[in-house]
């Protein structure tokens, strides 16, 4: 047996010492590293659970309200519907109106430019028929001019250019 103690110890030993106590503290290392991880998870999981509690409720309010908002966009799309079959409607009164009473209007006109021409040309010429055949032309024009000048209405004349100097 040999009694030299620590001398006698071969290098191979030396080394499967080293490599125990390597992995005995790598075993450690990663013993408290997991036992840190384990910690972070913790918080990470209930730092997850309180924003599911606190933002699940604002997505659900969120939700409502985007659905009370197109409830609006709906009603104001049928609001803007009838507002558009108000305005043809209002436009279609108007032009019966205005056909209703520019109608008449351009006959007492045309009649009064007719019975004044035909008056004139009977009173120059003493001829009935040509009388009468000036009567209806001048009846005829002052019912074009008028129609024109309605139609006219409301429209800006062009304005005359610059006089040259």
């Amino acid at each position: 047996m040999n009694h030299l103690g620590l001398a006698a110890v071969s290098a191979g030993e030396i080394l499967d010492y080293a490599l125990a106590a390597f992995f005995v503290v790598t075993g450690a290392g990663l013993l408290y590293l997991f036992i840190r991880m384990g910690g972070t998870f913790a918080r990470l999981s209930s730092f997850v659970k309180g924003a599911e509690r606190d933002v699940l409720p604002v997505v659900v309010k969120a939700g409502g309200t985007v659905d009370r908002v197109n409830d609006q966009i709906d009603k104001l799309d049928t609001v803007t519907d009838s507002a558009v079959a108000m305005a043809d409607s209002a436009d279609t009164a108007v032009r019966a109106v205005s056909t209703a009473i520019t109608t008449p209007v351009k006959k007492v006109s045309g009649f009064a430019a007719g019975v004044s021409h035909g008056v004139s040309a009977f009173r120059s010429r003493r001829d009935a028929g040509e009388a009468v055949k000036v009567a209806k032309d001048a009846a005829a024009r002052r019912e074009s001019e008028l129609d024109e000048e309605l139609r006219n209405a409301g429209t800006t004349p062009p304005e005359d250019p610059p006089a040259a100097a």
